[in-house]
């Protein structure tokens, strides 16, 4: 791993014999001819200084390759020199870690870890920073790097391992809670917002979720899935993309749940956040409809008739008079209709 600016290093130089450059004959008894010399913080030219060897270039260069440098320096002057360089803090090769992880409270914590030379992954990196506050089905994990971004749902990194990927340094992890949810509409048990409740959701889960068809309204040959697919799989689907150039394309699944076979399909048709589920009514139950507004408009009519009748025949009561009225509804036959003799 390279070395950056605003890491402190440590310098051990090394001497065969004494005699040399840094350790005399007259030095008396030594445990080892060898110097640490006091950690350094790699200024902001990149270079450390070693004596006798002058600035030593260390940004960008791994531990092995600034010891060779130290070396290189010494030779000839210095008693077959080597150098070991030691890492005391690393402030350049950091991980940021942010959001919803940690044993704090809520709000947003953060964290910055130092990337470790053996390599570490982002489910790692996420532990070292205190892991997760949920159970993590609700989180997702977004990536930068470099100035690109990447996100995934938390249990993507769990359950297949090719997204957990290696992080680099200066990487920025951000965990955040957002529940998945789809919009139910139509004859179903339950209409609104709906929580995924879980990483992955069938059609089928989703369906009963909802509350199920609605027997006494519901059409199960008309079950509609509403849905933003990319163009490349719309593309596949046959549709007709000419009409939109957007990346996305709004595409209708129709299902019908009369046939066996669809109720297959459903367990295994996953759902997406933001899809919306439509169930239509059942043609009985449009003219269900249509039968209670004839009756409406024929209440409309008569309601007004009763009640004149009534208020007379109250008034007449009230009078002491009796009074025999008959109100015919509908259009009356005219056969009959003449005066009897």
């Amino acid at each position: 791993m390279e070395i950056g600016n605003g890491d402190v290093l440590s310098v051990t130089l090394f001497e065969s014999a004494a005699g040399g450059l840094f350790f005399p004959l007259e030095g008396g008894l030594r445990t080892g001819n060898f110097l640490t010399l006091p950690p350094q913080i790699v200024d902001e030219k990149g270079t450390i200084t070693v004596p006798y060897a002058g600035a030593i270039r260390a940004s960008g260069r791994t531990q092995q390759q600034i010891q060779d440098a130290i070396v290189d320096a010494l030779k000839g002057r210095a008693l077959e020199p080597q150098a070991v360089v030691t890492v005391v803090e690393r402030h350049k090769a950091l991980i940021s870690v942010l959001g919803e992880v940690g044993g704090g409270g809520g709000g947003i914590s953060g964290l910055r870890v130092a990337a470790s030379v053996s390599g570490e992954r982002v489910l790692d990196v996420i532990a070292r920073a205190g892991g997760l506050r949920g159970q993590g089905q609700d989180n997702w994990v977004l990536l930068e790097r470099h100035k690109k971004i990447a996100v995934t749902p938390f249990e993507a990194l769990v359950h297949e391992p090719e997204n957990n990927i290696f992080v680099q340094p200066q990487d920025t992890i951000y965990v955040y809670k957002e529940p998945q949810t789809f919009l139910a509409f139509g004859a179903a048990g339950k209409q609104g917002q709906v929580p995924f409740d879980a990483w992955r959701l069938s059609l089928a889960e989703a369906l009963a979720k909802a509350g199920g068809l609605l027997d006494e309204r519901a059409e199960p040959g008309w079950v509609f899935l509403y849905r933003a697919e990319r163009q490349q799989v719309a593309q596949e689907l046959n549709c007709d993309c000419s009409l939109n150039d957007g990346p996305y394309m709004p595409v209708i699944y129709e299902i019908d749940l009369r046939d066996p076979s669809s109720l297959f399909l459903a367990t295994h048709f996953p759902m997406r956040n933001k899809d919306v589920i439509y169930i239509s009514n059942a043609r009985s139950v449009e003219d269900t409809k249509f039968l209670n507004y004839v009756r409406l408009v024929n209440g409309s009519i008569n309601d007004p008739i009763y009640t004149a009748v009534n208020a007379y025949i109250l008034k007449n009561l009230i009078n002491g008079t009796t009074t025999s009225i008959g109100v015919v509804t509908g259009t009356p036959s005219l056969a009959g209709s003449g005066a009897a003799p």
